[in-house]
């Protein structure tokens, strides 16, 4: 199946390392230019010199999410260099597990405020693509109760209701909206190793909710997103697509 993505232009922010990292590689693959970004140099010049081997054009930069003016600047930046933006991917997170007032500000600033003002810069691309997607990065943890009350569980759940909003009102625009929504993903380096190791009996028991019986990999959250940024998936818009294994228990109707 052609995904109909060669020459198409992205950015994914937070793309160095993990699902990110996997999406840039999957788009790479594909024929897709990129713009990445994450907060380590070395990782950002790593990536770009492996992604380019690829064939494809790439940028990269240190970027905060959280520094409105430097990321904003940069996308629109990255938008010229590549010749536009057909696809933008707000991947980044600042992750779960912090329940303090600081934790509730980090997620709003880098999750939220990432999305919505990485949206706000990469309109003016988007609005002259043919095939404008956005990928919006949310978590089975925004969708259904898991662990406790946390900010990372309550700011991912506000990214699917805005993702549906604003599916609604680009769609005249040509300008697709959708969701990817990953269970508990295994990733060497991440978070559940580091839960697999340092709390096995949070392991064990996430692990035995899941229908499948493993978790899931960078890789196949990487083509979940892949098809819905690409023109395949045209007719496709306001979608939460869930890939969790089965790990989630409601019905979607």
């Amino acid at each position: 199946m052609d995904l109909g993505l060669s020459g198409k232009k992205a950015i994914i922010t937070g793309s160095t390392r993990g699902i990110g990292r996997a999406i840039a590689n999957l788009l790479a693959d594909e024929g897709v230019d990129l713009g990445i970004c994450s907060r380590n140099q070395a990782e950002v010049d790593s990536t770009v010199a492996e992604l380019s081997a690829k064939g494809v054009k790439v940028v990269g930069s240190v970027v905060d999410v959280a520094d409105k003016a430097t990321y904003q600047d940069w996308i629109a930046d990255v938008g010229k260099q590549l010749g536009g933006i057909d696809i933008f991917v707000p991947n980044v997170s600042a992750g779960g597990g912090n329940m303090s007032e600081e934790g509730w500000e980090a997620n709003f600033n880098v999750d939220l405020l990432g999305t919505t003002r990485g949206v706000e810069a990469s309109m003016p691309f988007l609005e002259k693509s043919s095939a404008a997607a956005i990928v919006v990065i949310s978590s089975t943890a925004g969708v259904e109760t898991f662990m406790g009350p946390q900010p990372y569980n309550a700011i991912k759940g506000a990214l699917v209701i805005h993702a549906k909003q604003l599916s609604q009102a680009l769609a005249p625009n040509g300008i697709r909206v959708n969701c990817v929504s990953p269970g508990p993903i295994y990733i060497e380096g991440g978070a559940w190793e580091f839960i697999k190791n340092n709390m096995a009996e949070l392991y064990d028991s996430t692990l035995a909710q899941i229908p499948q019986g493993r978790m899931g990999t960078a890789e196949e959250i990487a083509n979940a997103v892949a098809f819905l940024a690409s023109p395949a998936s045209s007719l496709i818009t306001g979608v939460n697509l869930v890939a969790d294994g089965g790990f989630t228990k409601r019905v979607q109707l």
